[in-house]
């Protein structure tokens, strides 16, 4: 599959919550972390979701924020993923930091240089990316 967002996270569909309006689809990564997406009742019809089946999450690398010390934060952020700082791209205004799951999968967040200094993200450096649930797309391979 090609699309224009940089991640792509596979897993299983883990659970659904049927909402009034929307459901939250959880899908379970190979790492054991869990992405949550809100998706109409439709979509969840239409794609078959159920606890199960094979998912996968598509989330722009704008839509990313990265933190790297969470000790005693709390977020409306349902998504928060931990890995550790792979590369760091820096360009003329912004940079492209990659974060390495456990599972290996790779996220991409694009951030400003200046967030860059005063997280101190570099290559080494643990750190976790959150998104919204309502930022996820969520795909099934026909």
């Amino acid at each position: 599959m090609f699309t224009s967002a940089r991640n792509q996270l596979s897993g299983k569909v883990s659970a659904i919550q049927r909402g009034a309006v929307n459901d939250e689809v959880e899908i379970t990564l190979p790492d054991g972390q869990q992405v949550v997406a809100v998706v109409t009742h439709s979509s969840t019809e239409s794609l078959g979701l159920k606890p199960g089946v094979d998912a996968f999450a598509l989330i722009k690398a704008s839509w990313i924020i990265l933190l790297t010390d969470t000790a005693g934060i709390r977020l409306s952020a349902r998504n928060q993923l931990s890995g550790t700082v792979e590369k760091v791209t820096p360009g003329a205004v912004n940079a492209e930091v990659t974060l390495k799951l456990a599972s290996g999968d790779l996220i991409a967040a694009i951030v400003t240089n200046e967030s860059i200094t005063n997280l101190g993200l570099k290559a080494g450096v643990a750190a976790s990316a959150a998104f919204k649930a309502s930022s996820v797309i969520v795909g099934v391979k026909a």
